[in-house]
């Protein structure tokens, strides 16, 4: 496992559109399919990392708890299937299932998604308000696997909460830390 630090993209980039397939419900979904009316999270995981499993209930209760606000969640798994298959797009239905996603579970086959957007790591996450402009890139919280940090999901909480307050986000964020996405070469 490779411990790898987000890229922390500008703040202000555009988020880049995408057609991806859903591995829960089997449709293709673009962007402006998804988007919410007031933020839209992109988080990039993955099925078998450490950093992800660690985070996972707080993952997907964040949703539950901005449920009917206007935001929506998009996760995005880029990692190659063929040097870690734990990774394919029928585990990662079977991934979803047992969590009970709320919010899709996109497979990026061609890694393009992952690159256009600088994702590095898993979880890797991107909030970008209703205009689709960069407001949040970096970590879930403070807690990492065996730092006996709690899980709170601080930092995106408080990225959201000030985007529906119509309040900035703070522009000082930390970045995530995780397993390097599975590159293809």
């Amino acid at each position: 496992m490779a411990e790898t630090l987000s890229k922390m993209i500008p703040l202000g980039t555009k988020a880049p559109d995408f057609l991806l397939p859903d591995t829960i419900s089997g449709k293709n979904y673009s962007l402006n399919d998804m988007r919410g009316d007031k933020a839209t999270v992109i988080m990039f995981i993955c099925n078998h990392c450490p950093y992800v499993i660690h985070v996972i209930e707080e993952l997907v209760y964040i949703p539950l708890d901005y449920k009917g606000k206007g935001i929506s969640f998009i996760a995005i798994s880029s990692n190659d299937v063929i040097s870690h298959p734990q990774d394919s797009p029928e585990n990662m239905k079977k991934f979803a299932e047992k969590y009970r996603f709320t919010f899709p579970y996109l497979y990026d086959s061609i890694q393009d998604i992952a690159q256009a957007y600088s994702a590095a790591c898993t979880p890797d996450f991107f909030i970008f308000d209703g205009e689709l402009s960069l407001k949040y890139r970096g970590q879930m919280d403070d807690s990492r696997p065996g730092n006996n940090i709690p899980v709170t999901g601080k930092n995106i909480r408080n990225a959201l909460d000030n985007i529906l307050n119509d309040k900035p986000v703070d522009p000082v964020q930390k970045p995530s830390i995780g397993c390097n996405i599975k590159w293809k070469y």
